[in-house]
């Protein structure tokens, strides 16, 4: 696949940037100890749709969404 990955240390959350930044912008929405089995699905959709569509500077200020979209139409038009 070509792909690179690499596995964390346990509790060593630096070096999961992206993870820990992720889980920051679900805690916005569902506290700390939130029971994610417990969640709606439509509501957790909604959710995830509202993250997405947040720009983000690492993103040039482009949305997540954006980006699949472009992905998608890319790699339909090949």
């Amino acid at each position: 696949m070509g792909i690179d990955f690499y596995f964390a240390d346990p509790y060593c959350s630096w070096q999961r940037g992206c993870n820990e930044n992720s889980n920051g912008l679900l805690r916005e929405f569902y506290p700390k100890k939130t029971d994610i089995s417990k969640i709606d699905t439509e509501d957790l959709i909604r959710t995830l749709m509202l993250i997405n569509s947040r720009p983000r500077k690492c993103l040039n200020y482009a949305t997540p969404f954006e980006k699949f979209l472009h992905e998608i139409s890319f790699k339909n038009n090949w």
